[in-house]
Protein backbone atom coordinates (compact mmCIF):
# COMPACT_ATOMS: atom_id res chain seq x y z
CA UNK A 1 0.00 0.00 0.00
CA UNK A 2 1.31 3.67 -1.12
CA UNK A 3 0.08 5.72 2.09
CA UNK A 4 0.29 9.58 1.95
CA UNK A 5 1.12 11.51 5.42
CA UNK A 6 0.42 15.24 5.44
CA UNK A 7 -0.03 17.88 8.32
CA UNK A 8 -3.20 20.79 7.80
CA UNK A 9 -3.48 23.86 9.60
CA UNK A 10 -1.98 24.83 12.73
CA UNK A 11 0.57 23.71 13.84
CA UNK A 12 1.23 21.00 16.98
CA UNK A 13 3.75 19.69 19.15
CA UNK A 14 3.82 15.96 18.97
CA UNK A 15 2.81 15.82 15.20
CA UNK A 16 6.42 14.81 14.27
CA UNK A 17 6.06 11.83 16.70
CA UNK A 18 2.86 10.93 14.55
CA UNK A 19 4.56 11.46 11.36
CA UNK A 20 7.36 9.15 12.65
CA UNK A 21 4.68 6.04 14.09
CA UNK A 22 3.14 6.52 10.83
CA UNK A 23 6.71 6.28 8.49
CA UNK A 24 8.15 3.63 10.27
CA UNK A 25 5.48 1.47 11.20
CA UNK A 26 4.38 1.49 7.70
CA UNK A 27 7.14 0.52 6.34
CA UNK A 28 7.69 -2.15 8.55
CA UNK A 29 4.20 -3.35 7.45
CA UNK A 30 5.72 -2.86 3.83
CA UNK A 31 3.88 -0.16 2.62
CA UNK A 32 5.47 2.78 0.87
CA UNK A 33 4.92 6.44 2.88
CA UNK A 34 5.12 9.20 1.08
CA UNK A 35 5.21 12.88 2.90
CA UNK A 36 3.50 15.67 1.35
CA UNK A 37 4.76 19.13 2.22
CA UNK A 38 2.68 22.30 2.89
CA UNK A 39 -0.55 20.89 3.88
CA UNK A 40 -3.22 20.10 1.25
CA UNK A 41 -2.14 22.37 -0.74
CA UNK A 42 1.43 20.41 -1.27
CA UNK A 43 -1.30 17.81 -3.00
CA UNK A 44 -2.01 20.44 -5.74
CA UNK A 45 2.17 21.26 -5.64
CA UNK A 46 3.28 17.89 -5.95
CA UNK A 47 5.26 18.36 -2.59
CA UNK A 48 5.18 14.50 -2.47
CA UNK A 49 8.28 12.75 -1.29
CA UNK A 50 8.66 9.00 -0.56
CA UNK A 51 10.08 8.74 3.16
CA UNK A 52 12.27 6.24 4.62
CA UNK A 53 13.16 5.40 8.00
CA UNK A 54 15.91 7.75 8.28
CA UNK A 55 13.54 10.74 7.29
CA UNK A 56 11.93 10.66 10.23
CA UNK A 57 15.26 10.18 12.39
CA UNK A 58 15.59 13.11 15.27
CA UNK A 59 12.28 14.50 14.96
CA UNK A 60 10.51 12.69 17.83
CA UNK A 61 11.60 15.82 20.36
CA UNK A 62 10.78 19.00 17.48
CA UNK A 63 8.14 21.07 18.12
CA UNK A 64 5.95 21.75 15.06
CA UNK A 65 6.05 19.65 12.05
CA UNK A 66 9.13 18.57 9.42
CA UNK A 67 6.57 18.56 6.82
CA UNK A 68 5.34 21.45 7.00
CA UNK A 69 1.74 23.01 7.35
CA UNK A 70 -0.62 25.76 5.64
CA UNK A 71 -3.84 26.24 4.95
CA UNK A 72 -5.19 25.94 1.19
CA UNK A 73 -7.68 28.39 -0.52
CA UNK A 74 -7.75 26.62 -3.91
CA UNK A 75 -8.16 23.23 -1.85
CA UNK A 76 -11.75 24.34 -0.55
CA UNK A 77 -12.81 24.59 -3.74
CA UNK A 78 -14.77 22.02 -5.64
CA UNK A 79 -12.21 21.76 -8.26
CA UNK A 80 -9.48 21.86 -5.67
CA UNK A 81 -10.58 18.58 -4.75
CA UNK A 82 -10.88 17.12 -8.14
CA UNK A 83 -7.64 18.39 -8.90
CA UNK A 84 -6.21 16.83 -5.73
CA UNK A 85 -7.95 13.59 -5.93
CA UNK A 86 -6.32 13.47 -10.12
CA UNK A 87 -3.01 13.64 -8.79
CA UNK A 88 -3.22 11.25 -5.91
CA UNK A 89 -4.48 9.04 -8.53
CA UNK A 90 -1.52 10.19 -10.71
CA UNK A 91 1.36 9.32 -7.89
CA UNK A 92 -0.45 6.08 -7.17
CA UNK A 93 -1.30 6.70 -3.69
CA UNK A 94 -3.50 4.27 -2.06
CA UNK A 95 -4.26 6.06 1.45
CA UNK A 96 -3.98 9.29 2.81
CA UNK A 97 -3.86 10.36 6.91
CA UNK A 98 -3.90 14.31 7.52
CA UNK A 99 -3.15 15.24 10.78
CA UNK A 100 -4.66 18.64 11.58
CA UNK A 101 -8.06 20.39 13.63
CA UNK A 102 -11.59 20.39 12.18
CA UNK A 103 -10.68 22.23 9.25
CA UNK A 104 -8.34 19.00 8.31
CA UNK A 105 -11.18 16.60 9.16
CA UNK A 106 -13.90 18.77 7.00
CA UNK A 107 -10.97 18.83 4.16
CA UNK A 108 -10.72 14.65 4.12
CA UNK A 109 -14.79 14.63 3.97
CA UNK A 110 -14.84 16.38 1.16
CA UNK A 111 -12.48 15.21 -0.54
CA UNK A 112 -14.20 11.41 -0.27
CA UNK A 113 -16.45 12.31 -2.83
CA UNK A 114 -13.82 12.50 -5.29
CA UNK A 115 -11.41 10.37 -4.49
CA UNK A 116 -12.22 6.37 -4.09
CA UNK A 117 -8.73 6.04 -1.70
CA UNK A 118 -9.00 5.22 1.65
CA UNK A 119 -8.74 8.49 4.31
CA UNK A 120 -8.07 8.65 7.58
CA UNK A 121 -7.42 12.09 10.29
CA UNK A 122 -5.42 12.22 13.45
CA UNK A 123 -6.23 14.96 15.86
CA UNK A 124 -3.63 17.34 15.75
CA UNK A 125 -4.85 21.09 17.26
CA UNK A 126 -3.56 22.80 21.24
CA UNK A 127 -6.97 23.63 21.52
CA UNK A 128 -8.22 19.79 22.18
CA UNK A 129 -11.91 20.60 20.85
CA UNK A 130 -12.52 17.25 18.32
CA UNK A 131 -15.02 14.97 19.44
CA UNK A 132 -13.97 11.88 19.44
CA UNK A 133 -10.66 11.39 21.32
CA UNK A 134 -9.55 12.65 25.24
CA UNK A 135 -6.83 15.02 23.79
CA UNK A 136 -5.59 16.41 21.01
CA UNK A 137 -1.93 15.65 19.80
CA UNK A 138 -0.65 19.38 21.17
CA UNK A 139 -2.82 20.23 23.81
CA UNK A 140 -0.87 18.76 27.01
CA UNK A 141 1.91 20.83 25.35
CA UNK A 142 0.22 23.55 25.06
CA UNK A 143 -1.13 23.35 29.00
CA UNK A 144 2.28 23.41 30.20
CA UNK A 145 3.66 26.20 27.96
CA UNK A 146 0.70 28.51 29.38
CA UNK A 147 1.27 27.22 33.00
CA UNK A 148 4.74 27.98 32.74
CA UNK A 149 3.77 31.25 31.28
CA UNK A 150 0.88 32.39 33.97
CA UNK A 151 3.09 30.84 36.86
CA UNK A 152 5.96 34.13 36.31
CA UNK A 153 3.36 36.25 35.64
CA UNK A 154 2.18 35.73 39.26
CA UNK A 155 5.44 36.40 40.15
CA UNK A 156 5.05 40.24 39.45
CA UNK A 157 1.07 40.47 40.31
CA UNK A 158 2.02 39.64 43.29
CA UNK A 159 5.15 41.46 43.78
CA UNK A 160 2.59 44.88 42.92
CA UNK A 161 -0.80 43.54 43.92
CA UNK A 162 -2.10 43.50 40.68
CA UNK A 163 -4.79 42.23 38.40
CA UNK A 164 -3.87 40.25 35.45
CA UNK A 165 -5.99 38.62 32.69
CA UNK A 166 -4.13 36.54 30.64
CA UNK A 167 -5.28 35.34 27.26
CA UNK A 168 -4.78 32.21 25.92
CA UNK A 169 -5.89 30.39 22.54
CA UNK A 170 -9.40 28.68 21.99
CA UNK A 171 -10.99 31.17 19.53
CA UNK A 172 -14.32 28.45 19.53
CA UNK A 173 -13.29 26.22 22.55
CA UNK A 174 -12.46 27.03 26.15
CA UNK A 175 -10.27 23.56 27.01
CA UNK A 176 -7.23 25.30 27.06
CA UNK A 177 -8.29 28.51 29.77
CA UNK A 178 -10.28 25.64 31.97
CA UNK A 179 -7.15 23.23 32.15
CA UNK A 180 -4.83 26.36 32.64
CA UNK A 181 -6.90 28.08 34.91
CA UNK A 182 -7.73 25.39 37.44
CA UNK A 183 -3.72 24.22 37.50
CA UNK A 184 -2.81 28.15 38.24
CA UNK A 185 -5.57 29.10 40.39
CA UNK A 186 -7.09 31.90 38.66
CA UNK A 187 -9.46 33.46 40.69
CA UNK A 188 -11.59 33.90 37.74
CA UNK A 189 -11.73 31.79 33.93
CA UNK A 190 -13.59 33.10 31.10
CA UNK A 191 -14.75 30.98 28.12
CA UNK A 192 -16.69 30.43 25.06
CA UNK A 193 -19.08 27.88 25.90
CA UNK A 194 -20.26 29.62 29.18
CA UNK A 195 -22.17 32.75 29.29
CA UNK A 196 -20.04 35.89 30.55
CA UNK A 197 -21.59 38.55 32.53
CA UNK A 198 -19.25 42.19 33.12
CA UNK A 199 -20.57 42.52 35.97
CA UNK A 200 -20.15 38.87 37.58
CA UNK A 201 -16.70 38.77 36.84
CA UNK A 202 -16.28 41.93 37.88
CA UNK A 203 -17.89 40.60 41.46
CA UNK A 204 -15.29 37.99 41.89
CA UNK A 205 -12.68 40.12 41.31
CA UNK A 206 -13.38 42.33 43.90
CA UNK A 207 -14.55 39.30 46.02
CA UNK A 208 -10.73 37.80 45.54
CA UNK A 209 -9.39 41.13 46.53
CA UNK A 210 -11.48 41.36 49.39
CA UNK A 211 -10.40 38.59 50.63
CA UNK A 212 -6.50 40.15 50.88
CA UNK A 213 -5.52 38.12 47.80
CA UNK A 214 -1.83 39.24 46.90
CA UNK A 215 -2.66 38.96 43.28
CA UNK A 216 -5.62 38.04 40.86
CA UNK A 217 -5.62 36.27 37.96
CA UNK A 218 -8.44 36.09 34.62
CA UNK A 219 -7.70 33.40 32.28
CA UNK A 220 -9.30 34.43 29.39
CA UNK A 221 -10.09 32.27 26.13
CA UNK A 222 -9.70 34.56 23.30
CA UNK A 223 -12.91 33.69 21.83
CA UNK A 224 -15.22 34.95 24.66
CA UNK A 225 -18.64 36.32 23.44
CA UNK A 226 -17.29 39.68 26.09
CA UNK A 227 -14.59 40.30 23.52
CA UNK A 228 -10.41 39.36 23.84
CA UNK A 229 -9.00 40.02 27.01
CA UNK A 230 -7.59 44.18 26.25
CA UNK A 231 -11.43 44.30 25.41
CA UNK A 232 -12.32 43.16 28.97
CA UNK A 233 -9.94 44.85 30.37
CA UNK A 234 -11.19 47.73 30.08
CA UNK A 235 -14.71 47.67 30.76
CA UNK A 236 -13.34 45.54 33.97
CA UNK A 237 -10.82 47.76 35.36
CA UNK A 238 -13.72 51.01 35.22
CA UNK A 239 -16.09 48.55 37.31
CA UNK A 240 -13.17 47.49 39.85
CA UNK A 241 -12.02 50.95 40.73
CA UNK A 242 -8.36 49.80 39.68
CA UNK A 243 -5.76 48.89 36.26
CA UNK A 244 -6.60 45.42 35.35
CA UNK A 245 -3.21 44.53 33.33
CA UNK A 246 -3.06 42.43 30.07
CA UNK A 247 -0.66 39.54 28.87
CA UNK A 248 -1.40 37.92 25.70
CA UNK A 249 0.50 34.45 25.21
CA UNK A 250 -0.09 34.00 21.69
CA UNK A 251 1.85 31.62 19.71
CA UNK A 252 4.19 30.44 22.18
CA UNK A 253 1.54 28.34 23.25
CA UNK A 254 2.32 26.14 19.98
CA UNK A 255 6.23 25.74 20.21
CA UNK A 256 8.73 24.04 21.91
CA UNK A 257 9.52 20.26 21.98
CA UNK A 258 6.07 18.41 22.95
CA UNK A 259 5.68 16.76 26.56
CA UNK A 260 5.90 13.35 27.17
CA UNK A 261 1.98 13.00 26.45
CA UNK A 262 1.76 14.77 23.46
CA UNK A 263 4.90 12.37 21.85
CA UNK A 264 3.26 9.21 23.22
CA UNK A 265 -0.58 10.16 21.92
CA UNK A 266 1.03 10.92 18.60
CA UNK A 267 3.04 8.12 18.38
CA UNK A 268 0.12 5.59 19.24
CA UNK A 269 -2.42 7.39 16.95
CA UNK A 270 0.37 7.74 14.08
CA UNK A 271 0.80 3.45 14.56
CA UNK A 272 -3.29 3.13 15.08
CA UNK A 273 -3.56 4.79 11.89
CA UNK A 274 -1.44 2.47 9.74
CA UNK A 275 -3.27 -0.80 11.26
CA UNK A 276 -6.38 0.38 10.36
CA UNK A 277 -5.53 0.74 7.23
CA UNK A 278 -4.23 -2.18 6.62
CA UNK A 279 -7.42 -4.02 8.54
CA UNK A 280 -9.76 -1.97 6.13
CA UNK A 281 -10.91 0.28 8.56
CA UNK A 282 -10.80 4.13 7.24
CA UNK A 283 -13.19 7.08 6.98
CA UNK A 284 -12.92 8.85 10.02
CA UNK A 285 -10.19 10.10 12.67
CA UNK A 286 -8.22 8.28 14.82
CA UNK A 287 -8.47 9.31 18.84
CA UNK A 288 -8.02 7.66 22.31
CA UNK A 289 -10.94 7.85 24.21
CA UNK A 290 -10.93 6.04 28.00
CA UNK A 291 -7.50 4.80 27.15
CA UNK A 292 -9.06 3.17 23.92
CA UNK A 293 -8.08 3.81 20.28
CA UNK A 294 -11.43 4.26 18.36
CA UNK A 295 -12.29 5.04 15.04
CA UNK A 296 -14.69 8.29 14.84
CA UNK A 297 -16.26 9.11 11.22
CA UNK A 298 -15.20 12.48 10.06
CA UNK A 299 -18.62 14.52 10.11
CA UNK A 300 -19.00 13.63 14.03
CA UNK A 301 -15.89 15.00 15.11
CA UNK A 302 -17.03 18.83 14.63
CA UNK A 303 -20.75 18.40 14.04
CA UNK A 304 -20.58 16.73 18.16
CA UNK A 305 -19.77 18.85 21.08
CA UNK A 306 -16.76 17.41 23.21
CA UNK A 307 -18.12 17.79 26.42
CA UNK A 308 -16.43 19.26 29.43
CA UNK A 309 -16.07 18.15 32.98
CA UNK A 310 -18.95 19.44 34.25
CA UNK A 311 -17.34 18.63 38.19
CA UNK A 312 -14.70 20.09 37.50
CA UNK A 313 -16.13 23.30 36.04
CA UNK A 314 -18.66 23.54 38.89
CA UNK A 315 -15.30 23.46 40.99
CA UNK A 316 -13.36 26.69 39.76
CA UNK A 317 -15.38 29.12 42.15
CA UNK A 318 -14.78 27.14 45.59
CA UNK A 319 -11.31 26.29 44.35
CA UNK A 320 -10.27 30.39 43.94
CA UNK A 321 -11.09 30.82 47.37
Amino acid sequence: MRVGVLTSGGDGPGMNAAIRAITRIGLRRNCSVFGIFGGFQGILNEQIHELNSRSVSRILHRGGTFLTTGRSEEFRTEEGQKRAAAILDKRGIDALIAIGGDGTMRGLAALSNHWKGRLLGLPGTIDNDLYGTDYTIGFDTAINNALEALDKIRDTAEAFHRIFLVEVMGRHSGFIAVHVGIATGASAIVIPETPTKIEDLAEKVIEARQRTKSSVLVVVAEGDELGNANAIAQELSERVGDKCRVSVLGYIQRGGNPTHLDRILGTRLGAFAVECLLGGRHGGMVGEVNGELVLTPFEETWSKKKPFDEWMMGLIDELSG
